[in-house]
């Protein structure tokens, strides 16, 4: 088998496997904070949870499919090695930045509904105050 093949297979195992694991930890743990950004609705929160998961996997499955070919043909066992450095690179990147846009935009939701929150009066208003005169 060409070693460009060999290298195109490992990548593939690789990428998918790291897909498929950050999807699996981002959605475990971050179902609590989805809970909480949505004021404690479960269901809501495994339903957004679920839907950010699979656009997680869209995305980051189509990037590494179309990072897949290489201008270069690999002809020794260090251009495997250098090949896929450089791919799987760039894959742990592109998921790094995939996960820190979530978390920005999550934490932003959240942020906002805790400012909504505390507009709210702990308790209803029971009467008015009359202005002081000259005031």
């Amino acid at each position: 088998m060409d070693r460009t093949v060999i290298a195109y297979v490992i990548y593939l195992v690789v990428s998918i496997a790291l897909t498929i694991w950050v999807a699996r930890t981002l959605s475990r743990n971050g179902r609590v904070f989805l809970a909480d950004v949505l004021h404690g609705d479960e269901k809501l929160a495994d339903a957004v949870n679920h839907l950010l998961v699979v656009g997680f996997y869209l995305v980051n499955l189509g990037f590494v499919a179309l990072y897949l070919s290489g201008d270069d043909t690999v002809e020794d066992a260090r251009g495997v090695f250098e090949a896929l450095s450089t791919k799987l690179g760039v894959v742990l990147l592109v998921l790094g930045v995939m996960h820190l846009g979530n978390v920005y935009v999550l934490n932003r939701i959240r942020r906002r509904g805790l400012l909504e929150r505390e507009q709210v009066p702990p308790v209803r208003p029971q009467g008015r105050v009359a202005p002081a005169p000259g005031a």
